[in-house]
């Protein structure tokens, strides 16, 4: 039995981070799904750089797109969302299958609106109305703009995947944004059940302090910080207001790890976070650190990837 279907079997969910139309075209995905217990898929600004970059593949619809008169953002989401539609497609009868629990695919909303909430709500909400996927997740940053942006996209009924999580406060604050749209919903009338996962980013946090700390604290944060928002996940998962929700019908929003390049189950989370503090790790401001400096790399890859476009559609234009 491989790695992948033991984990599955453990009760584990595991989503692909990764897209490219090749994956697509040449029957990787779906192999994935089949033999890898793979159930779900996630994307980002720089996995969709990387694909633009490496690949050819999308010069043809490009150059479709370019004649059509499309440009720059228009035309990358418009590509994403065939690539991220075709994968809803292959992952839509295991979401059918656990009632909308798996299966998911995720786009992410420009970063360049992580630190504007109306902006952010207005993309969101277009985006799931174009895809016309049921399992397609949008995903938001848990900045303090985007909490807000949260909580409307849920109340709208639009699905959510909130990135960018790193401590437990982050976590907690994109739970409660979650709360607060599902609660709104129920008080109108409104079906509770609105898919959601909340992100955490794990081994940044050990990139980060890799050269600032003892050696017997190299490569255990992440993992301990890990420790830390499992906790804070089963409390809230305990608390009143997740069981008024769940009475109503809603799911409830699940907990995703995200970037578990870092994995030591020999830690012991509080007592490594205060070893951390005692060498001088200031845990909650890195967090933020760690969240605004996640949010401005994803803007740099949307730059390039916005630059690649620009470059591939003015070689579309000259070949016409």
């Amino acid at each position: 039995m491989n790695a992948t279907k033991k984990l599955h079997d453990l009760g584990q969910s595991i989503w692909l981070d990764n897209i490219t139309r090749d994956l697509l075209n040449d029957g990787t995905l779906k192999r994935y799904i089949a033999e890898l217990s793979v159930t779900g898929l996630t994307s980002n600004p720089t996995i969709f750089n990387q694909a633009f970059k490496n690949s050819k593949t999308y010069d043809g619809p490009i150059a479709e797109k370019v004649k059509a008169g499309m440009t720059g953002e228009d035309l990358f989401f418009d590509l994403a969302l065939e690539d991220l539609n075709r994968a809803a497609d292959l992952f839509k009868p295991l979401f059918d299958r656990t009632n909308g629990v798996d299966g998911w695919v995720s786009l992410e909303v420009s970063p360049l609106l992580a630190h504007d909430t109306a902006g952010t709500v207005a993309a969101a909400k277009a985006l799931h109305e174009k895809a016309h996927h049921s399992n397609l997740f949008i995903k938001i940053p848990g900045t303090p703009e985007g909490l807000p942006a949260i909580e409307d996209a849920i109340f709208a009924g639009v699905p959510v995947n909130v990135t960018l999580l790193f401590s437990a406060d982050h976590y907690v604050a994109a739970a409660e944004a979650y709360l607060r749209g599902i609660e709104r919903r129920i008080k109108a009338g409104l079906n509770p059940e609105v898919g959601s996962v909340a992100s955490v980013f794990v081994s940044r946090w050990d990139g980060a302090v890799a050269s600032k700390v003892p050696a017997e604290l190299v490569n255990h944060l992440g993992v301990a910080m890990g420790q830390r928002i499992y906790k804070a996940y089963h409390d809230m998962l305990a608390s009143s207001r997740w069981q008024r929700i769940n009475n109503e019908g809603a799911h409830g929003q699940r907990l995703l790890w995200a970037s578990t390049g870092t994995k030591d189950p020999g830690v012991e989370g509080e007592k490594t976070l205060a070893a951390f503090e005692k060498a001088g790790i200031d845990v909650d401001a890195l967090a933020a650190k760690l969240q605004d400096d996640g949010a401005a790399s994803f803007v740099a890859s949307w730059q390039e990837l916005m630059t690649g476009i620009d470059a591939k559609t003015e070689a579309a234009r000259k070949a016409a």
